[in-house]
Order: structure tokens, then sequence, then C-alpha cells
């Protein structure tokens, strides 16, 4: 029933999302506070916790607590809080206080700033809320997580009894600490699974049976909101023998949306990349990465391989965007205004092939967008399918410069080379306009 994670772990951690690349998740993410209360309410026990958005609200909250010391942490949808600084210069997002006046002080300098940890890369992301909770004197720390693993096709439960610290860190250098359990979701977790998980891991006495019934609320949580992940880190036995779910990072299917208003609704919008949240609204797969060249194109599987056709002829995508196979013109005319609100973007790669989509919608949608935004960056063009002669006449009789070209791995090459003049002029403070005719 059980084993050993040596080489699959960081298969298994990237699913579980232990370590994020920028912005790659279309998982719907919800912020601590609001994860202990969805614990809270499933019966798993949870450190007393007051959210507070200013200063003054997280000294007051601090009273409420007595003497008892209290942890402050920011409120923000990134892991690795407790290792970041913040733009006010405050190292760590997670403070032990033994005061309300430390509370105050430690809020003052998270609430309104910005914090950089190693899964938001340089420019962090803001802290609007601190979540203030009690001490627990900890016993032994746990990691537990469930998540959904396309290598057994199901919920997968990974386990460790070393927790608290990076769960990545801890398979590479003690994967036989690490213990995984598949879970059938035809029969769900059993209590005698995870009475043997519990054993496993060291849980005894009191303590062995507060850790099952927690690893199947557990487990009916993450089943009743549609829950991609739960990871609960650390999991802990307190010196009472409690077992308590200290902090909790929780991943739900967006697929699943329509059955999770209530889900839905604890979104926050300000932790998400704007142009992602915005591309939601216009129906537009867009994801935001870091290179110079943007990329307009239908079809999930296309847009990956033009993204590495880029990368083949040395060039870095600036973005994943698929448009669909149904997109309007002002659909089309959206895409380029995100693309083009990326000020690193230094030429665009349009790549269709219309089967469903039309090239002349596309070409149009171009048209509009170039006038509408006066885009003066480089725009190669490759069109193909369904009414691609309507849609290259169109380009041609537009009066904008386009570079059309009909091979995707000329189109790549070409759209690499511009780019990288066009940084160049940028660089030297030149002001380059390319046209069909340029010698590139």
């Amino acid at each position: 029933m059980f084993r050993l994670l040596s080489r699959p772990a960081k298969h298994i951690a990237k699913n579980a999302n232990l370590r994020v690349s920028k912005q790659q998740s279309r998982n719907l993410s919800i912020h601590e506070y609001l994860s202990a209360d969805l614990l809270s309410k499933a019966g798993v026990k949870v450190p007393k916790g007051v959210v507070a958005t200013t200063a003054e609200e997280a000294f007051q909250s601090a009273k409420s607590f007595g003497d008892r010391d209290v942890v402050i942490k920011a409120q923000v949808l990134a892991g690795g809080r407790g290792k970041g600084t913040f733009d006010s210069g405050l190292k760590g997002g997670v403070k032990l206080a033994s005061t309300p006046e430390q509370v105050r002080s430690f809020a003052e300098k998270m609430l309104g700033h910005k914090l950089i940890t190693k899964q938001t890369g340089a420019h962090g992301k803001i802290c609007n809320k601190v979540f203030i909770v009690e001490r627990k004197y900890v016993r032994h720390e746990y990691y537990f997580a469930i998540l959904m693993d396309r290598q057994t096709q199901g919920p997968v439960i990974v386990a460790s009894n070393q927790g608290g610290m990076d769960i990545e860190s801890v398979a590479a250098e003690s994967p036989d600490a690490i213990l995984t359990l598949p879970v059938d979701i035809n029969t769900g977790l059993s209590r005698e699974a995870a009475s043997q998980l519990a054993e496993k891991l060291g849980f005894a006495g009191k303590a062995h049976g507060e850790a099952v019934d927690t690893m199947l609320k557990l487990y009916a949580l993450f089943i009743e909101k549609d829950a991609t992940q739960i990871e609960i880190n650390p999991l802990v036995e307190t010196s009472e023998n409690e077992v308590m779910c200290m902090d909790a990072k929780f991943g739900f299917d967006d697929n699943a949306h329509f059955r999770q208003k209530d889900v839905v609704a604890l979104r926050d919008p300000t932790q998400e990349d704007a142009r992602e949240v915005q591309a939601e609204k216009w129906d537009l797969n867009y994801i935001g990465l870091d290179g110079q060249i943007g990329c307009l194109v239908n079809g999930a599987g296309l847009a990956m391989s033009t993204m590495d056709i880029i990368k083949l002829h040395g060039g870095e995508p600036a973005n994943f965007l698929d448009v669909g196979g149904s997109a309007t013109t002002k659909q089309i005319t959206e895409a380029f205004k995100l693309i083009s609100s990326d000020k690193g973007v230094s030429a665009v790669l349009v790549n269709i092939f219309g089967g469903i989509m039309r090239c002349d919608v596309v070409a149009q949608g171009i048209i509009d967008a170039v006038k509408e935004l006066g885009l003066k960056i480089p725009l190669v063009v490759r069109l193909q399918g369904t009414n691609v002669e309507a849609g290259k006449a169109l380009l041609r009789d537009s009066g904008i410069s386009t570079f059309p070209e009909d091979d995707l791995d000329k189109a790549a090459a070409l759209v690499v080379k511009l780019s990288k003049i066009t940084t160049l002029a940028h660089d030297a403070g030149l002001d380059v306009k390319l046209s069909q005719s340029a010698n590139v």
C-alpha cells in the first residue's frame, strides 16, 4: 500500500506546487487565513487566529490573546514567506511576537509592502493582510499533503515525519523520510489506511487517533471542494498531544468553479498577474513569462510548440497566449493589449492555423489592434488554413507594417532576429522602425 518516494520526489513535489515557476499555475489558491477557516469548519483543529488589514487592527487583535505569545504572518500567495524579505527592509514574513506593540511594529513593515520570496521573483507580492495566531508549543512537526497526481491518475497523499521545512530539501537529502499513499478516488481514504500511515509517521496514543481523524477530514474536504492540493506544513503534535494544522496551502480546480462558487468568492485578484485576470475576462488563456518575444497562437499545443521553436532559435517567449478556436476580432485586439502591456516585449509572433478559427478574423483583429494601440514593435505573422488568402489580403492592404512568413521555422528565426535588433536599438537610445524590406 505504501511506497517510498525517492526518484519520483521531484515529480510529486512539482505536482504539489511546492516550487512554482512564475505564474504557471492556473489553479485557484486562497490565503492561509481563509484555508484555516475552511479547515475549522471541516472539524480540523487549527490555532486561534485573527486577520487584520491595518497596523492598529493588528495591535487590537493581539490584545485579545492576553499575555500569550502570537505569530504574525504576512498573507501573500507564495511559499517561502519565512525566508522572504519585504521592500520595507523587514526580514521574514512570519514573525514571533510577545507583545501587542511588537505585533503593530511588524504589521507596519508588512502591510502595504511587497514580500519577495523564492516563489514570487524579484517583483514580489503585495501584503494587504496579516494573520495573527496563537503560538502553540510543539512536540513534533510533520508534513502532510493531498494532491492530484498524473502518475497514479488520482489523489495521492504525501507525508513525512520531517515537517516545518522545505519538503524538496527533505526529498533530496532524506528521500526515505517521504511516504506516498495513492488513494482510489472511487473508494476514498479508509480509516485503516489512515491509521497505518499515522503509525508509520510516528503518531502514538491519543495523538494517533487524532491524526487519523485529521487525515480523514482533510481527505473529505479535498474531495468536497474539488481541491487539487491541500498542503499542511507543518501538521503538528502539540505538548498537550493535540494534532493541529499550523499552516495550510490550498489549490482548487478552476474547471469546477461552476459548483464551487463559495470557494471562487475567496479569490484575491491582487495576488495574481493583472494581465491574467484581464485575460480571463475575455476568455483568453494567458500566462506571463520572462522573455522578450510575445506570442499569439490558437490552440494550446501549437502555442507550446511555438514557444519551443522560439527557444530553439535562441529567443525567449514573453508569454503563453492561446486565443482558442473561436476568438472574435475584439478578443484578438484584447490579446494584443495584453502582449503590449509587457514593456519587455521587443517583437511579436502571430502563429495561427485556421481550422475553426478564420484567418481573416485574426487579420482584422491584428489591424484593429495595431491601429488602436499604435504598436511600433516588429510583428511577424504566420497564417495558415481557413480564409488564409483573405486574411493575407487584409493585412497587405491595411497599411500596417508586418513581416508575413508561411514557414514556422523561418518565422521563429525571423522574430528572434527582429527582437534582438529592436532590443539593441532601444538600449542605444535609437528609434528604429523596421519594415518588410529591412535586411534582417
